[in-house]
């Protein structure tokens, strides 16, 4: 009997971690860090829209590359190389550009990496388990974001307001995920690279976006549901910008963080054994459901302990959703076409995710916060609609 959870789903597990603590040392100081440096809310949500939609497009182009390839693990390799070497470069120099450059720079780094990963921890599994195994990999990863935070809070309790040597301090843990990654074998399926790649060479940057039309009606389906939440899901920024909003302290708002980070990393495995047995869709659908709850209590939420529950059911969103996409997607996608399959997903995704939190930023400016929220729960209830009466399994 194959073990459920391998030396290469272990060791892309600890990457994750690493990288994650990294990343999110940062990631709930970034928009203080980003408002003390000068940028709006609206300037905030048109930086990671980009920033994401760097990410997105470039994990369309090396997720098809690597298939062309049949190599995963050099762009496991690099994409976490520049990720963990680009931290530092946003304290380096404030001016907008540069932040913005910097800030790009690591979510190319992630683009480089997610499709030829995911198509790893997919090849590990069978379709009995796949849920389980992403759902491994999201817990861990998450792990990784609710300790980062944690280190972040108290260097913030030594130093108040000493942002920049924090993002220079993220640099350790994201070398420590390089090295483990130095540890990884490329499959043996995966040895030679396939016909089609020694006749063309390499894929043109946007011919992941044919995929679209070559894939299954049930790959297509479930991409329009994917995209469709993902035009209304904006940067998890703009929770916490709702914290900072409602008068809770910056202590406090990265402490509701770590706790959402830990509902998440401990949830994620048991959701993804969950959908395993019971079912992805219905699995999927409930967290989507748990997300609208969300952020309708969100517009309402006054009293510290009505954010603690909402941070609380926001772990459990995540947990019933994010690895059970991944092997949703995985399910559908035949073993050679797993990473352009992903790749495309969360490419055209990171468009979406461009025009949502530029969006969610407008509104925001223009309406108010409570509306932001309100409009997004609205608008998930009829995606819910549509993954109930569209998409099969």
């Amino acid at each position: 009997m194959k073990t459920l959870l391998t030396r290469t789903i272990w060791i892309l597990g600890l990457v994750s971690l690493f990288t994650d603590m990294a990343s999110e040392m940062l990631y709930p100081i970034m928009p203080l860090y980003l408002e003390s440096i000068g940028f709006s809310v609206l300037g905030i949500g048109i930086l990671e829209g980009i920033a994401e939609a760097t990410a997105g497009l470039s994990k369309g182009y090396f997720g098809k590359l690597s298939d062309y390839r049949a190599r995963k693990v050099p762009f496991v390799q690099l994409g976490y190389l520049l990720s963990a070497l680009s931290k530092p470069l946003m304290a380096v120099w404030t001016a907008p550009l540069w932040v913005l450059g910097a800030r790009t720079t690591d979510r190319l780094g992630k683009g480089i990496r997610t499709g030829a990963r995911d198509a790893l921890l997919a090849a590990e599994a069978t379709q009995a388990t796949r849920a389980r195994v992403f759902g491994f990999h999201r817990g861990m990863d998450t792990l990784g974001a609710a300790i980062g935070p944690l280190l972040a809070l108290l260097f913030l309790w030594a130093y108040p307001g000493y942002y920049r040597t924090l993002f220079l301090l993220a640099v350790f843990p994201g070398l420590a995920a390089v090295a483990f990654t130095l540890l990884l074998k490329e499959p043996a399926y995966q040895a030679e690279p396939s016909t089609q790649a020694a006749k063309t060479g390499s894929p043109g940057f946007f011919s992941f976006l044919k995929y679209v039309t070559e894939s299954s009606p049930a790959y297509r389906r479930l991409l329009w549901g994917l995209l469709a939440f993902a035009l209304v899901n904006s940067s998890d920024l703009f929770l916490l910008l709702m914290l900072k909003y409602k008068g809770i302290s910056d202590s406090v708002l990265i402490g509701f963080y770590i706790f959402y980070n830990l509902v998440y990393a401990l949830a994620a495995y048991p959701a993804g054994s969950l959908a395993d047995r019971w079912g992805l869709k219905p699995t999927f659908i409930s967290g989507l459901l748990v997300f609208a709850a969300v952020y309708g209590g969100m517009a309402l939420a006054a009293d510290w302990w009505q954010f603690g529950l909402l941070f609380l059911l926001y772990g459990l969103y995540a947990a019933l959703t994010e690895g059970v996409g991944k092997a949703w997607i995985s399910n559908l996608a035949p073993a050679g076409e797993r990473a352009t399959a992903i790749g495309t997903y969360e490419g055209l995704r990171s468009v979406t995710t461009l025009l949502a939190s530029s969006l969610a930023g407008l509104i925001w400016f223009q309406f108010s916060p409570a509306a932001l929220f309100g409009a997004t729960a609205g608008a998930v209830l009829l995606i819910i609609l549509y993954f109930n009466w569209k998409v099969l399994e």
